[in-house]
């Protein structure tokens, strides 16, 4: 089995580059390929995503839909074509703290961060290469907010119940002994 990974314009694939050239050696019919990769992304449509398609030895195929990039969550949620260009100097747009909440959430299990804390600060950063203010604060005066706790209010509920489903993991396992 041959695995290929692409990045494309959901709903929008089609068989060129890079895409048809990858897909061309391995004798499949790249057409059905790109309609089925469309026919799965068209609700993502105007964010980019990951596809992994997978090539059987009998030319049959499988396609996987991954997650859509954050920075493509980001611009949807504040409904931009592009970022600023010029990150720091220009601003592209706002985004409520909520919104950025939402995103991480969305995204928490392929995010590299090992707690939400880290996650929220990872899309914050991604907030800050695209020139996006955070409840109208620059990215870096709203990380500093966020590390002094002024957003504690609105996680207390994750952390609540993070830790009331750990303890439960930890008496269930501890029972099971």
């Amino acid at each position: 089995m041959s695995t290929i990974k692409v990045l494309v314009d959901a709903g929008k694939a089609n068989a060129g580059p890079p895409l048809g050239p990858a897909l061309g050696p391995l004798g499949i019919n790249t057409v059905d390929v790109v309609k089925e990769i469309n026919n799965k992304t068209k609700d993502l449509e105007g964010m980019q995503v990951p596809v992994k398609v997978h090539v059987n030895t009998d030319k049959s195929f499988s396609i996987e839909v991954g997650a859509p990039l954050t920075s493509a969550l980001i611009k949807k949620e504040l409904n931009l074509k592009t970022a600023s260009g010029k990150a720091g100097s220009m601003v592209a747009g706002n985004i409520s703290f909520d919104k950025v909440l939402k995103i991480t959430k969305a995204k928490y299990n392929q995010l590299n961060a090992r707690n939400m804390k880290t996650a929220i600060r990872e899309v914050m950063g991604t907030c800050r290469s695209l020139g996006v203010n955070i409840d109208g604060k620059t990215p870096a005066e709203a990380l500093k907010a966020f590390n002094s706790g002024e957003y504690d209010s609105k996680l207390n509920w994750f952390f609540s119940f993070s830790f009331k489903l750990a303890i439960f993991i930890n008496l269930t396992y501890i029972i099971l002994l």
